[in-house]
């Protein structure tokens, strides 16, 4: 029923709209080549690797000497709490849609689309905060280089705004190219950090006194074993960030490679490929958090953590040029730059994967936002907005990032504990409920501690709600349907009314016993309220509402005969629009223009409009007849619409 009008647009068009996301689902097929597992792990890993740059600098200043013990139970919660979280969350949804997808499904109709568009709301915040704060962060790198001219100190904001033109430009030219340029970021941060960590512990090697130190800050305060964990167990909320990389490698899956002789073979693999992926990276970020966090802490004195401290938000910078100089400090820094900026890849790679599966299939976005780039173009306009507005402000915008961040950690949680009751799976459900509660615990203190996050999330979530409905209102007139199937009694109804008498003559009725007696009185109430000729032969349309709060369909209509009348039955979410498109399918496949008869509808014509909205039905013949019109501007070949 779709029109390919491809090769009326412009060129500029025709490459805008070129790359285009698939609905979610499994009969989904994706528009991106697709490339080996750890090649996508460095695209995602330039968002998770890239918080060694500031995370051993925020667990030394709020755990100090107990900064290596609050690692520790990040890494703890990483390989057994979020790693297996998303390994079940990569089984349950392999097409990319993460744990939106798994608790979409636990509230029906209208309720699971507005469930699905508050965790779209955490998202948005969680990843357009990451191209945001990512951005600020690489240019205080930057600035903080002592080799770094005097004159730009104050252009922050500036910037910051071109890289993140620099950043959407690499995703104008595409997928493959973002994944080109992630690969080598991560493999020369990777191995300047391995060179610093090296270095650090030759250093501690040959100066014992700076571990003995260390240990004698470690047990000053005594208090016993409380003493030891309670700082560390109160500074883990603020390291929980570290793990922010987990959520958009599952969004990548359909950027991954899969083999095999079926699409069943095909997405095992793909299943597969996305734990090695989330698995590597997390043992990859376990084994630098734990050496970084120790050579930090005993390495850097503990004022340098402070603000205006050397070390603040850059431990591992400051000891590149402590260790080789300021040579090596500079290429550190510029590799942390680097990194940090194209850390908003990581994001909006999961921003393109996730949103448009939704939104445009609930009729909640224009259709043009399936297309990758324009949503890149409009992605990057809100960055460079909220960068102005924050002016590059990195703690400005950290309430905001943790929360987005948290809370789709949390909603991860739900859904596989949710899972694992379902699939009865005790040690699972206690183990994902465990997990639960832990996030619960460091979004709690996140939200506390930084009101503004939330509050900034909250105008996130309205601006897509409003958004979101004003888009379905303006687009409930289009046919809103995929395809039309019509079984073979369906057919051989429509042939045989044509053979009668050369015409098509159409009864829209509202099924209630569906028993001889309905069809004869409609069929006789019609004739007399309406032109019908006399001898015409006439079939029933019968549209069953099926989630009105859906917005396209493949519609299946069913032919049937009840006592010598014959009936065409369908289900779908909107009933006007389901005529719709039943009669221009036939007028399409017959040729012939068909005639279709109504009754008017009693009632305010504003409570219809709302039952139409939300519920899929109201005052059906005009909007049938509207419908057409916008579909068919020919009037003599639009099919007819009577009412009595």
């Amino acid at each position: 029923m779709k029109q390919d009008s491809s090769l009326d647009q412009a060129p500029l068009v025709r490459w805008l709209l070129a790359n285009q996301v698939a609905p979610a689902g499994p009969e989904a097929k994706e528009d991106h080549k697709p490339n080996a597992w750890w090649k996508v792990m460095c695209l995602t890993g330039v968002d998770y690797f890239s918080t060694l740059s500031y995370l051993p600098g925020i667990a030394a200043l709020a755990a100090g000497a107990l900064s290596p013990l609050a690692t520790l139970l990040i890494v703890a919660l990483t390989l057994l709490g979020m790693l297996p979280m998303y390994r079940r969350v990569a089984q349950e949804s392999p097409h990319g849609q993460g744990s939106v997808a798994m608790l979409e499904k636990l509230l029906p109709f209208w309720r699971g689309k507005f469930f699905v568009l508050l965790l779209l709301g955490f998202v948005a915040t969680s990843w357009i905060i990451t191209i945001t704060l990512s951005g600020a962060d690489a240019t205080v790198h930057l600035l903080e280089n002592p080799l770094f001219p005097e004159a730009l100190k104050g252009s922050a904001v500036i910037i910051t705004v071109i890289l993140l033109l620099i950043l959407g430009g690499v995703f104008l030219l595409g997928f493959n190219e973002a994944v080109g340029v992630a690969i080598p970021l991560v493999a020369i941060y990777l191995l300047l950090n391995a060179a610093v960590v090296v270095a650090g512990f030759l250093h501690l090697a040959a100066d014992p006194s700076l571990v003995s130190g260390w240990t004698d800050r470690l047990f000053s305060s005594g208090g016993g074993p409380i003493g030891l964990v309670s700082p560390a167990i109160i500074a883990f909320p603020l390291l929980v960030l570290g793990l922010s990389g987990f959520e958009t490698g599952v969004s990548m899956m359909p950027l991954i490679k899969a083999t095999g002789r079926t699409p069943e073979e095909a997405m095992a693999s793909r299943v597969k490929n996305t734990r090695k992926l989330l698995t590597t990276a997390a043992l990859i970020m376990s084994v630098y958090l734990m050496s970084t966090s120790f050579i930090t802490t005993v390495m850097i004195p503990a004022k340098e953590f402070e603000e205006g401290g050397q070390a603040n938000g850059r431990a591992l910078a400051f000891l590149a040029h402590d260790l080789f100089g300021a040579g090596f400090g500079t290429v550190y820094d510029i590799s942390s730059a680097l990194i940090l900026w194209f850390a908003g890849a990581s994001a909006m790679a999961g921003l393109i994967n996730i949103v448009p599966r939704y939104l445009p299939a609930y009729g909640m976005a224009p259709e043009w936002a399936r297309a990758v780039r324009p949503v890149v173009l409009v992605y990057t306009v809100l960055s460079i907005g909220i960068t102005i507005a924050f002016r590059a402000d990195v703690n400005a915008q950290a309430g905001a990032y943790a929360t987005g961040i948290l809370a789709m950690m949390v909603s991860g949680a739900v859904a596989v504990t949710v899972s694992a009751i379902r699939r009865r799976s005790r040690a699972g459900a206690v183990g994902f409920g465990i997990l639960t509660l832990i996030l619960l615990y460091a979004l709690g203190d996140n939200v506390l501690e930084k009101p503004d996050g939330i509050v900034i999330s909250a105008f996130f979530i309205a601006g897509i709600i409003a958004v979101s409905l004003i888009s379905r209102v303006t687009r409930s007139t289009e046919l809103r349907v995929d395809t039309i199937e019509f079984d073979e009694a369906a057919r051989q109804f429509i042939t045989d009314s044509i053979a009668f008498d050369g015409e098509l003559h159409i009864i829209a009725n509202k099924k209630q016993s569906g028993d001889k007696a309905e069809y004869a009185e409609k069929e006789y109430e019609q004739r007399g309220l309406n032109p019908v000729p006399g001898p015409a032969d006439v079939i029933f349309l019968e549209v069953e509402i099926s989630d009105p709060s859906d917005f396209t369909h493949t519609l299946r209509v069913e032919g049937l005969e009840v006592e010598g009348y014959r009936v065409l039955r369908v289900k779908s979410p909107a009933v006007p629009n389901a005529i719709a498109a039943v009669l221009l399918a036939m007028r399409n496949s017959t040729g012939v223009k068909p005639q279709c008869y109504f009754e008017w509808s009693e009632g305010s014509p504003v409570a219809h409009l709302m039952r139409y909205l939300f519920l899929g039905q109201g005052d059906t013949p005009p909007l049938v007849r509207e419908i057409l019109r916008e579909i068919e501007p020919d009037q003599a070949a639009r099919p007819g619409i009577h009412v009595g």
